[in-house]
């Protein structure tokens, strides 16, 4: 048999295998003969040749089409949003995304290319699936965190005037393309980036733990200023804080709030620390010094 025959009795067995035909009626042997008879032997050659490509043609149609479908899949993208809840997301690299309450995160369906890319508005924690080959960054509006493999906390609240990358474990480095900054953060230490200053800041940070408590939906104050404290508690309830005396905003606070307490509760307890009273009007609560 020719190496044309033989590939034909492939096609063949393939598509009674496709066709669930009766068992041995139209098998490649049986159906060759077939073939065999209805073709002249002038004519046979180019007839199945025309068949041949006729089945080829339709198995590149299938090719194509599953590979255009597949293209248009890896090209969706995906926004996860959470409101009062803390979530975690597993991303189809299999990193682990915790993203923290009143955040967003946009990613593909699939990472396609040389690197695995992510957006990130309000606060996240990553931990990174190793892969040399293919960068994992983080896009947080003018700031790209770009790692390998590693564990980050990543804090960029639009409202906030800074975007902070705090490193937990390995190394990450971020920068800022249009200005072309860059810092190349070891464990224990964060990146700050101004907004309206436009400068990037290297600091040493040897509690960064105290950073992603919040994950297990903790509050750790360890002797914050009043302002930092009622920031990280405007994201946390989604409502707006304001401090009306400047000095009171540097009022230093120790506190710690397991996963439970309400806003109401924890103010109640600051209160007393701070020394102030509180007021809520149209969604705003106002600290005042207590006189």
């Amino acid at each position: 048999m020719t190496p044309e025959n033989d590939n034909f009795d492939k096609i063949l067995e393939q598509l009674v295998a496709s066709t669930r035909s009766p068992r041995g009626r139209f098998s490649a042997k049986n159906s060759w003969k077939i073939l065999e008879r209805r073709i002249s032997p002038t004519s046979g050659k180019i007839k199945l040749l025309r068949i041949a490509g006729s089945v080829a043609a339709s198995i590149l149609i299938c090719l194509a089409s599953w590979y255009t479908y597949d293209y248009i899949q890896s090209g969706t993208i995906q926004t996860i949003s959470t409101l009062a809840e803390i979530r975690d997301i597993t991303l189809p690299d299999q990193s682990v995304v915790t993203l923290n309450r009143y955040s967003t995160l946009s990613f593909p369906s699939r990472f396609r290319g040389a690197k695995r890319e992510v957006r990130l508005t309000g606060e996240a924690y990553f931990d990174v699936e190793k892969d040399t080959r293919h960068p994992f960054i983080v896009k947080a509006e003018s700031v790209n965190v770009q790692v390998l493999g590693t564990q980050f906390n990543v804090e960029a609240y639009p409202e906030d005037p800074e975007i902070k990358t705090t490193l937990i474990e390995g190394s990450v480095a971020v920068s800022i393309p249009e200005e072309n900054r860059r810092i190349v953060l070891s464990p224990n230490e964060s990146a700050i980036y101004n907004r309206l200053q436009k400068s990037l800041q290297h600091e040493i940070n040897p509690k960064s733990n105290n950073d992603i408590v919040w994950r297990n939906g903790h509050f750790l104050f360890d002797y914050l200023p009043l302002q930092e404290i009622t920031r990280q508690l405007s994201h946390a309830f989604n409502i707006k804080i304001e401090i009306t005396d400047p000095e009171l905003r540097n009022y230093h606070i120790r506190a710690n709030f397991t996963n439970g307490e309400s806003l109401e509760e924890m103010l109640e307890l600051l209160k007393e620390a701070g020394n102030f009273n509180y007021t809520i009007t149209n969604n705003t609560i106002i600290i005042n010094t207590k006189f």
